[in-house]
Order: structure tokens, then sequence, then C-alpha cells
């Protein structure tokens, strides 16, 4: 096994670790002994257990802020973003379970990156330059977007949370009702809200 085979390696069994048991009850022991390797190889390749954590919580950080910046970015109706982003955060949630575990911990790295409030409030900043185009466009006053914008994000953050256990309803139906909420709000809900466009994958 090559340097970067084995980086890959500790690396995916420390996730796994990191996602079930925490930064704290996860050992660098547990770690050499799931990869059968030695403590010392441990180290050679991340300094320790911080090391490791940060390059595992960098890497899901990148992933999700990737997903969710290509959904924010791809052009169309207010309310076919706001569908695009909720499937996104969905998506990956789907398939990177483990990732989004690390994720939502606190984390126990002294830093001001790299956390999911963090990452929330990097969203929630490109949200708000979207809803204050509309707003304005809608006599709204633009002022108001930023604390729009974190409501709008902080929900369909703490939904995707709920979610990551529960996976009911069907991930294109959670989607649907986010967006109910966000646009028609409780005065307008809908009985049986559908997506305006399919979900690209499956739900």
């Amino acid at each position: 096994m090559t340097g970067t085979e084995r980086r890959e390696q500790l690396l995916d069994v420390s996730r796994s670790l990191f996602a079930h048991k925490g930064f704290d009850g996860t050992s660098v022991e547990e770690i050499a002994s799931r990869a059968k390797v030695s403590k010392p190889v441990v180290y050679e390749h991340f300094g320790g257990k911080e090391g490791m954590y940060a390059v595992v919580v960098d890497r899901e950080v990148r992933l999700l802020t990737g997903a969710l910046t290509d959904a924010l970015t791809a052009g169309g109706h207010p309310k076919v973003l706001l569908e695009r982003t909720a499937l996104a955060l969905l998506t990956y949630i789907e398939q990177n379970t483990d990732g989004f575990r690390i994720l939502v911990r606190d984390s126990p790295v002294a830093q001001a990156t790299g956390t999911f409030s963090s990452l929330i409030g990097d969203v929630a900043t490109e949200v708000e330059h979207l809803l204050a185009d509309q707003f304005t466009q809608q006599g709204l006053d633009p002022r108001t977007a930023p604390i729009y914008a974190r409501m709008l994000v902080g929900m369909v953050a703490l939904t995707g949370q709920h979610w990551l256990d529960s996976r009911s309803p069907a991930k294109s139906d959670v989607a649907a009702h986010l967006v109910n909420l966000a646009w028609n709000g409780l005065s307008g809900l809908e009985r049986r809200p559908t997506l305006t466009q399919a979900p690209a994958s499956h739900a």
C-alpha cells in the first residue's frame, strides 16, 4: 500500500469512528487497530487525532459547500432555487451520512471555521444576496434579507438533521414540504405539495 493509499485508508477508518463515537470517544489506538497499523503510522500521517479530524471535517465542508453552491448559482426561478438547495442538502445527507454526522457535532478542535454553524452561516450569506434582489424587485426592504436568509437556511439545516435519522418521508417529499412552508407560509400551505421539478437522483 502506497503512502497516499494508507492516508486515505486512515481517513476512511477515522471518518466512520468519528461519526459513530464522536471525537472524544475515538482514540488513536482504535483507529490504528481498525486500519491494522501501528500508532506511529497514524502520527506520521496526521500528527495526531486532531490533525486527522481537521482533514476529515475540511473534506466534508468542501463537499457540502460545493453541492449547495452549485444549487444556489444554477439560476432559475427563486422557488426552484429553494427546491434545488433543499434537495442538495438532503442528497448530501443521503450519500454522506457519516460526514454529516461529523459536521453536526460540536467541533472539539478550536477553530472558527469548519464547524456546521459556520458552514450554515456561509450558505446564508449566499442566500442573502439572492433574497435581497428578490425583495428589491417586489418592493420589500432588502435590508431585511439577512435575517430571512438565516431563517430559511436554519429551517433547511435543522430539517436535514431530523431526516438524518428518520429518513421518512422520502427525500423529495421532505424537500417539497420545506419549500411549501418557506414559499407559501403557514397561511397558504398546500395540502399535498410537490416539487416544481423532479429531482435528478432517486428519492
